[in-house]
């Protein structure tokens, strides 16, 4: 997996470091299935001067299409859970799309 990590006008970079190898070790897990050169994921860690908010922009690029997430928080580490939370939830249903899991979905009779 290529990953490229930029921060702007963030401070404590390296407990953010941490919690984000963390979450890719997490995200490895769900992209096993790839091979690990195909996948690309670029985030950039920014700060909104106006409203002190911390966000983690996330593009995450697969062989079947490429996925995007921002994660807004009071800290950093807020902003990259939900951010990291929102690729996961789109990857499972990316993959799920792939596997047609809506055409092996058991349809329930209806009852009276």
């Amino acid at each position: 997996m290529n990953v490229s990590i930029s921060y702007k006008h963030v401070e404590a970079q390296q407990a953010v470091a941490a919690e984000v190898m963390r979450r890719l070790d997490k995200l490895g897990k769900l992209l096993k299935s790839y091979e690990p050169d195909l996948v690309q994921i670029k985030g950039v860690f920014s700060k909104n001067n106006r409203t002190e908010e911390q966000s983690l922009a996330l593009t995450l690029s697969l062989p079947t299409g490429t996925l995007r997430a921002t994660g807004n928080g009071k800290n950093v580490l807020a902003g990259c859970k939900n951010a990291f939370s929102d690729i996961e939830a789109q990857i499972k249903k990316h993959q799920s799309l792939l596997r047609r899991d809506y055409e092996w979905k058991r349809k329930r009779p209806v009852r009276q």
